[in-house]
């Protein structure tokens, strides 16, 4: 009992909370494009493929910087990168706003791109160094999370601030709070060794949970190749890669879809796209963070337990299906929510993964090479969306593509993850 006491303050989840909150800020960014979408149309006078096209900006410098990251997370650490990086896409908000024409906005998404590509795999490398494993999907939920609450939120209160004053101010709006999310994350984050404030108990629980979790813990960081040519990442990327691909499918499109689609007025779309969105922030918390810790706490099998909700929320996924032929509004946003929702529900699994099979010296590079197919994939589905909704005037075939991919994330996660536990240094090829 005085040990539950001591640790009742928890100072690690001022950490989890902390990287939850700037997920929530750097989605703001993003989803302000898809909100400014037909007042880029006016400003602009873009098609849908070049909207695709200029929705994948910020994607193709994001996918580019993700390996490079990893191996420079693991070399200087979370604080240093991430405060640099919350700079560079505060500026990237403030030359989207200003920028006079089509190219400079290009360079802009660009921009952020760069900016925001440390986020998850520093997060991934946070809550590894900061919570024992049976804490890791809840507090990766934190973060995941808030990428939802951003579009639930963020949608509607943005394009409410664009109808109102013109989205150049939206975009200036996401610039100064990201400002404001630097000095916050300035100030609060530590390193566990760095916090004058962590209590003794928590400090031993934290050093103790790095001795134990893996054999290869504190050997030498592992190359990107032989990471590379590792079955578990292998199967990690190609079943996070489908998620990812719907999510930015939905990230980028869905406004559209409810306006064009189902001819719903912009207002509405913006407020109608929420709600899906809610859904999904509340089965990431609950049901990828709080169940699943709840049961692993309670003595459950570990392994099985991340493995069942990340195959079952991952075969929800295919609800997309469903949308495909929607009629009403309503029917859309219930099968929508659902694949939404269940790929939500399997996210924080996903992004606990990382630190749960590689060395602690290669969790970066790990999270680093999952977020880089991650972004191929989001880039494809929002080109591929634009192309696809140009030449058939609807959204059948571009859900039913994503479809087949989460068929074959689903099989990634089976056949090739398989059991997810550290993997062992006899296992790796040369580099």
């Amino acid at each position: 009992m005085p040990v539950i006491a001591e640790l009742r303050p928890r100072r690690r989840w001022r950490i989890g909370w902390l990287l939850g909150l700037g997920v929530l800020v750097n989605y703001f960014d993003r989803v302000n494009l898809s909100v400014s979408h037909g007042a880029l149309y006016t400003a602009f006078g873009i098609s849908d493929v070049a909207f695709g096209y200029l929705s994948a900006a910020y994607n193709w410098s994001y996918a580019l910087c993700q390996l490079p990251v990893g191996v420079v997370l693991d070399r200087f650490g979370v604080k240093r990168v991430q405060r640099i990086g919350i700079f560079i896409w505060s500026l990237a908000s403030f030359a989207a706003a200003i920028t006079p024409s089509l190219p400079g906005f290009f360079s802009a998404r660009l921009l952020l791109g760069i900016g925001e590509a440390p986020t998850f795999p520093a997060n991934a490398k946070a809550i590894g160094v900061w919570f024992p494993s049976r804490e890791r999907s809840f507090a990766t939920s934190l973060t995941d999370a808030a990428a939802k609450l951003a579009s639930a939120i963020g949608v509607p209160l943005l394009g409410i601030l664009l109808l109102r004053v013109g989205w150049r101010w939206s975009f200036a709006a996401t610039g100064a709070i990201s400002l404001l999310y630097l000095l916050v994350f300035w100030v609060v984050y530590r390193e566990p060794e760095e916090d004058e404030k962590l209590s003794d108990v928590e400090k031993r629980l934290i050093a103790d949970t790095a001795a134990n979790e893996s054999s290869v813990a504190e050997g030498p960081g592992l190359s990107l190749g032989a990471l590379m040519r590792q079955r578990k990442v292998i199967g990690l990327s190609l079943g996070f890669g489908s998620y990812n691909y719907v999510f930015y499918l939905l990230l980028t499109w869905l406004p559209s879809y409810l306006s064009g689609a189902l001819h719903i007025d912009l207002l509405h779309s913006f407020l109608y796209t929420g709600a899906p969105w809610l859904f999904a922030t509340a089965t990431d918390l609950f049901i990828g963070g709080l169940l699943v810790d709840g049961l692993v706490s309670r003595g459950w099998n570990a392994p099985l337990v991340r493995k069942v909700v990340l195959v079952a929320g991952t075969a929800c996924g295919l609800g997309i299906l469903g949308a495909a032929h929607a009629h009403t509004a309503m029917r859309a946003l219930l099968w929508i929510g659902l694949s939404i929702g269940g790929l939500s529900a399997a996210a924080p699994v996903g992004w606990s993964i990382p630190a749960l099979i590689a060395p602690r010296s290669s969790v970066g590079k790990v999270g680093g090479i999952v977020n880089f197919v991650c972004q191929v994939s989001g880039i494809t589905a929002q080109i591929l969306t634009g192309y696809i909704v140009r030449a058939t005037h609807s959204y059948a075939l571009a859900f039913g593509i994503s479809a087949i991919y989460l068929l074959a994330g689903i099989a990634g996660y089976l056949v090739l993850l398989g059991r997810i536990e550290p993997m062992r240094a006899a296992h790796f090829p040369a580099a």
